[in-house]
């Protein structure tokens, strides 16, 4: 019993016409007769009823079909396996990042390269709305991004980190004396940001545009140290994550911007149908693996 065997078979009983199943398989109409002739000696038994103008299963027939059909759909999940694996070993996968985050992206690279030798990698950086438009255009398999309370179409993501986005200013500043300003204080004032583009200078022009104004940008920097500096430095207020403002407590004044609250979402982010390729794949799950337990709760 041959594998073609199954396959015209399976054919002329789905197409209940040697010439059509022939034409499906791509042999010529002789040679599917005769291999199927030559299925039926095997097993003793005929398949097909040819006596009428329309071919027609036997009861043997319409018994053997659906093992015929799991045989020939386990071999080609052979194939498919052998595939995906050599897909792996001999794979692709970009990846792309925002400047300043908190995950162990080299750890995760290094396992996955100890887990997938084979597999080529490349990482570049780039501000979150190119990072999304690559995501969405196939250009990057996946991507750590900032981004705000919505989802962007066409994504699925893990969340990283989910913190407040808070106005940080040098301890000698008029702004320093408050724990909790509005919005509308910033009307006007110099502030220190990152270029736009980027999910925290995003979620600033929006909040800013619902409340009436448009906020003034003194100074722009792609590195949130760089704009903790500048504000620790007298040259304005940093709009900045909460968490990274806290943490340097020692050149800079917290305050909390409310309302509306501020919240910025660091996100490892893939395309919501998935990878094109394996290597992909695979990386997004040993990501998700990692990143399980590592979720920051809001703060």
């Amino acid at each position: 019993m041959e594998l073609r065997q199954l396959e015209y078979f399976v054919a002329v009983a789905e197409e209940r016409n040697f010439t059509r199943a022939a034409e499906k398989v791509r042999v010529a109409q002789p040679g599917v007769s005769a291999q199927i002739r030559r299925l039926e000696r095997e097993l003793g038994q005929e398949l097909l009823d040819r006596s009428g103008r329309t071919v027609r299963l036997t009861e043997v027939g319409a018994a053997v079909l659906p093992f015929a059909r799991a045989a020939l759909a386990a071999v080609e999940g052979v194939r498919l396996t052998v595939g995906e694996l050599t897909g792996l070993l001999r794979g692709r996968v970009a990846i792309g990042t925002v400047t300043s985050h908190s995950v162990d992206l080299p750890g995760l690279l290094a396992a996955f390269h100890d887990d997938h030798p084979g597999v080529e990698i490349t990482l570049s950086e780039a501000n979150s709305g190119d990072l999304v438009d690559d995501l969405r255009a196939g250009r990057l398999d996946a991507a750590i991004v900032s981004v705000g309370a919505t989802t962007p179409a066409g994504l699925a993501i893990h969340v990283v980190s989910d913190q407040p986005i808070v106005a940080a200013v040098a301890h000698d500043h008029e702004l320093a004396v408050h724990d909790v300003i509005s919005l509308d204080t910033l009307r006007g004032r110099p502030l220190v940001s990152l270029p736009r583009g980027t999910g925290l200078r995003t979620r600033l022009d929006e909040a800013c545009s619902a409340a009436g104004f448009t906020p003034h940008i003194a100074f722009e920097a792609s590195d949130p140290e760089v704009l903790a500096e500048l504000a620790a430095r007298g040259l304005g207020t940093a709009i900045l994550p909460g968490a990274f403002a806290r943490a340097r407590a020692e050149r800079l004044r917290t305050v909390v911007i409310d309302p509306p609250a501020l919240r910025g979402r660091l996100v490892f982010a893939w395309r919501s149908d998935g990878p094109a390729g394996p290597a992909g794949r695979a990386l997004v799950a040993r990501a998700r693996e990692m990143l399980g337990s590592a979720t920051s709760a809001p703060s």
